[in-house]
């Protein structure tokens, strides 16, 4: 029969103290005793009116009807072992003695402990008859095998190396399978992932073994205190680790039936262009998760699908290594770190791959507050061949309760097509309080275009057109200037992104950097921060002074993009060109769309006592945002670069634009952002400047009004242009 594990057991010890076992055959008895049927074990207790030499003919059992087994299932799938408090309360409201709702919770875990152990047991046997079959092949193989010197019979020694490398590499599987399947077995049903009894505040410490953390203070709002989430927790504990093993597997199911779910869960709009997710259908469709909404969080969630250009091998991996994953997406991520790797995956590769990790994303601008998730990242093939990846907070790893974001099950499904291409299915579904969002941002965040997983794909997409065409081997024919071999056009290209990771790591509110903000308290004031360049090749060693300010336009997105790239325009904006002629120099298109490109440019000074100047720009747009950034870069470190030579070495301050719309658009034809929306732009501008070359001095203030005045001047230039266009 089954034994109670451990933790029921020390239950049973507890609520039992009032007996003393004088040997081993009576604990055995009181096990039995508290396996029994509920009714029956009252019935055997309440025997003071029975004669003890008379046995009951028949027993009668008493049957819950059918409101109390709903009750009680429903109860079972928020908190499987609930306290003596818990089982009087549930007792009392549904008309039963608190010993019938312990007993009938005991004999639930035991159905689903055996339900789950008959579900493992058949995909062991399964397992177990392909490595049967497999085995049976070595044999043969192996009794059919010549002696390539001789030609007679081969002998064990002789077994090629690929044969002795699938043993191995099966017997390696087989221990993974047992490994993962035994805690999956031993932790099923266990109180972990949800704690919906604990009262609002209250820590989870004493629950999950992690007190070690200590005592946090501080109200809501401050979330992280002085330090932030990526450098103040670590990896999870060796006994918390089943339960993010645990967490994981419920996440990936939840993921794949989410992105291929219709209606009720996800309902869909008036003009069928977006999706809502129906929070009743979910909560009925996942009841159990990582719990119940916190209060004061609401829900966002989405669901995008497109294809891509890349294969799905590929993807993977991007997405399973963190200093990759984050590079793709610089403009949505803007810090992340691997914790912890507890599994590195099977057969070579990232099946069955799990990483504790942390990142933080964000809008550019420094007024949206970033998004930080402490979560495990967790990879698998699926029989059909198709691989997913989902992420989910460990909220409850936390060194604090309190959180202003937490992720759901949260990820993507990656399909392989022919040709190297790969079907993307992306849901991203968080909890988040975003009071902080400032007023001109929020019906764009509330969109779902700032975090949601049409930005995500979008992001993606736009981002696997510029690796294909980074990885061409000839200069295609829309590319003209100055370049004239595939490596000069890859050290460019390469330079253009490490300029446009520097951007944006440097635009946002990130936690990494303290925005100061120059005047007033409109949305367009201009916010500072200053940097200390030292032994960094890529930067001007000195002090850097960035500022950036965000402002509306009544403007069409797509019109403002096209003024800000065109370098016949950027006399009427960019200061520093100081009104000379712009001249583009070499040219590359990376993306469908025109306005996808990198160029140079060079300024010819309209003051014959001032040189000439060369700026590298990158322009980039997609269905959710548009960006131009660019750099004054040295003439001779660009020579080196256009003849194939390490572009590491140029150093760059990039400034900028981010180009987003004010709020939801409908579907537009075509690449590049939709001109059908609510008609205005929210512009962030953002400039790097070197104030001082000495990366010890001080930062004085004529630096600071210097910088203030230049990014003024050109948002009341870029203001007066396209007002006058519009006019």
């Amino acid at each position: 029969m089954f034994q109670p594990n451990m933790f029921d057991s020390h239950h049973h010890l507890l609520e039992m103290t009032h007996k003393t076992p004088e040997n081993e055959m009576d604990m055995i008895r009181d096990d039995e005793f508290e396996s029994k049927s509920g009714t029956d074990i009252m019935e055997a207790a309440s025997g003071d009116d029975q004669d003890p030499n008379q046995r009951p003919k028949k027993k009668r059992y008493h049957r819950h009807t059918q409101h109390q087994i709903q009750e009680m299932e429903s109860f079972f799938k928020e908190c499987p072992h609930p306290d003596d408090k818990q089982r009087k309360e549930l007792g009392r409201r549904l008309g039963l003695e608190p010993l019938q709702v312990k007993f009938w919770f005991q004999n639930k875990r035991t159905q689903m402990k055996a339900q789950h152990e008959r579900h493992e047991n058949t995909q062991l046997r399964t397992e177990n008859e392909k490595l049967r079959a497999e085995n049976i092949r070595y044999k043969e193989a192996l009794s059919n095998a010549t002696c390539p010197n001789c030609g007679g019979p081969a002998a064990i020694g002789e077994m090629s190396f690929d044969e002795q490398h699938l043993r191995i590499e099966n017997a390696r599987l087989r221990e993974e399978i047992d490994r993962i399947s035994g805690i999956a077995a031993k932790y099923v049903g266990k109180p972990m992932l949800s704690y919906p009894h604990l009262p609002p505040g209250a820590s989870r410490s004493l629950d999950l073994g992690v007190g070690n953390y200590g005592a946090q203070s501080g109200m809501i709002g401050e979330i992280y205190g002085a330090g932030d989430l990526l450098r103040s927790v670590s990896g999870p504990t060796e006994a918390d680790k089943p339960m993010v093993i645990e967490l994981a597997v419920a996440a990936m199911e939840e993921l794949v039936r989410m992105a291929q779910a219709g209606e009720p869960l996800w309902v869909p709009s008036g003009d069928n262009s977006t999706e809502t997710l129906s929070e009743d259908e979910y909560v009925r469709a996942f009841p159990r998760g990582i719990g119940p909404k916190p209060l004061g969080l609401k829900s966002e969630a989405s669901r995008e699908s497109a294809v891509v250009i890349m294969n799905h091998i590929n993807l993977v991996e991007i997405l399973m290594d963190v200093n990759q994953w984050s590079n793709v997406f610089s403009s949505i991520v803007s810090r992340a770190l691997t914790l912890e790797v507890l599994s590195t995956g099977v057969a070579g590769n990232y099946n069955g791959a799990l990483q504790v990790m942390t990142a933080e994303f964000q809008v550019p601008t420094p007024l949206v507050p970033t998004r930080e998730n402490y979560f495990v990242r967790y990879c698998k093939q699926h029989a059909d061949g198709t691989w997913a990846v989902v992420d989910v907070s460990l909220d409850n790893l936390r060194p604090t309760s309190v959180s202003r974001c937490r992720r759901r099950p949260s990820g993507c499904l990656i399909q392989e097509l022919p040709n190297g291409y790969s079907k993307v299915m992306w849901v991203e579904h968080v909890e988040i309080d975003d009071r902080a969002v400032h007023s001109i941002y929020r019906a764009l965040v509330n969109s779902g275009l700032a975090f949601g997983a049409k930005r995500w794909v979008a992001t993606l997409d736009r981002q696997c057109e510029r690796l294909a065409s980074a990885m061409a081997n000839n200069i295609p024919a829309g590319d003209v200037g100055v370049i004239t071999t595939p490596e000069g056009r890859k050290s460019m290209l390469k330079l253009a992104e490490r300029m446009v990771m520097s951007f944006c790591a440097g635009v946002g509110a990130s936690t990494a950097h303290t925005w100061t903000t120059l005047s007033g308290s409109g949305a367009d004031d201009v916010r500072v921060m200053t940097r200390k360049s030292m032994d960094d090749p890529g930067r001007p060693p000195g002090i850097v002074l960035s500022a950036a300010t965000s402002f509306w336009l009544p403007v069409l997105p797509k019109r403002v993009f096209d003024f800000l790239r065109d370098e016949n325009s950027r006399s009427e904006w960019d200061i520093l060109s100081n009104g000379g002629l712009v001249q583009e120099m070499a040219h590359i298109a990376n993306g469908r769309d025109p306005g996808n490109s990198v160029s140079l440019l060079r300024v010819n000074s309209a003051n014959s006592s001032q040189s000439n100047m060369l700026i590298l720009q990158e322009s980039s747009t997609d269905s959710t945002g548009s960006y131009v950034i660019y750099a004054p870069v040295d003439i001779v470190a660009m020579n080196v670069v256009l003849s194939g030579g390490d572009p590491d070495y140029v150093a760059l301050l990039p400034s900028g634009f981010a180009i987003l719309p004010d709020g939801p658009m409908n579907q537009g034809g075509g690449a590049g952002i939709s001109e059908v929306g609510s008609g205005g732009t929210l512009l962030t501008v953002a400039f790097q400047i070197l104030v001082d070359s000495v990366p010890t001095a001080k930062l004085s203030l004529g630096s600071v009004a210097t910088v203030n005045s230049l990014i003024k001047c050109t948002v009341e230039r870029i203001k007066a242009a396209l007002s006058c266009d519009k006019a």
